[in-house]
């Protein structure tokens, strides 16, 4: 399968949206997507890439950079999507891989990602990838 890895374009913004419901189940409106990639393409510290393969965007990845007072500069995943009928081809791990080469580019010490407990083939693949780890969390969030 030829794929193309590129940073995403305002264009992508539908492609990513339904990636987002489809894939990963979230439900988030398109005019509010739109707004949120306008920002995040606009950003020195956010990385969206899309894979796209035969003019179709078929997988993309979020990336931005993660600085704790704890821990050295990494960058940290935000969201990683591929459609299904495209899955098992290597998509997600060239996206991963552009994630990695740009934290390479600008100093990073490397990459994290948190993954929900219930994702276990994601987590298969992500090990695969050579990332590791086996901490527990518990993701809280207050809304307003």
């Amino acid at each position: 399968m030829n794929v193309l890895i590129r940073e995403a374009h305002e264009s992508d913004v539908s492609a990513i949206w339904k990636l987002n419901a489809l894939e990963m189940g979230y439900q988030y409106p398109l005019d509010a997507t739109i707004q949120k990639m306008n920002r995040l393409l606009n950003s020195k510290t956010d990385k969206i890439y899309v894979a796209v393969s035969e003019e179709t965007v078929v997988g993309y990845i979020h990336a931005n950079d993660y600085d704790a007072i704890y821990a050295p500069h990494m960058k940290n995943i935000m969201g990683i999507a591929v459609l299904s009928s495209h899955k098992h081809h290597g998509i997600g791990k060239a996206l991963l891989q552009q994630v990695e080469e740009w934290a390479h580019s600008t100093g990073a010490a490397g990459v994290r990602l948190v993954s929900g407990m219930t994702r276990t083939e994601a987590h298969m693949f992500y090990h695969s990838c050579g990332y590791a780890g086996d901490k527990k969390q518990l993701n809280l969030k207050k809304m307003f």
